[in-house]
């Protein structure tokens, strides 16, 4: 699943090599704290959060078929 955030964060921001990306376990969640460059911050969010929300359904959808819940937080 980080793979995945990661390309597609990737695929959105000026500079790649700043996007990083963590990994908490809380009780059954799996939280994904995406960070990027501030002057990319805009790029990843989108208008009124619609790129962001984008991001979220995709994981969201692919975690079904793991059996484990993930979230997406930017940070």
């Amino acid at each position: 699943m980080v793979e995945l955030v990661e390309f597609l964060a990737k695929s959105l921001v000026d500079n790649p090599d700043q996007v990083k990306i963590s990994e908490k376990t809380l009780n059954d969640t799996v939280i994904l704290e995406l960070t990027v460059a501030e002057s990319d911050m805009g790029k990843v969010i989108g208008k009124q959060g619609r790129i962001a929300k984008a991001i979220r359904t995709v994981v969201k959808a692919a975690s079904a078929k793991s059996g484990k819940k993930y979230t997406v937080e930017i940070i």
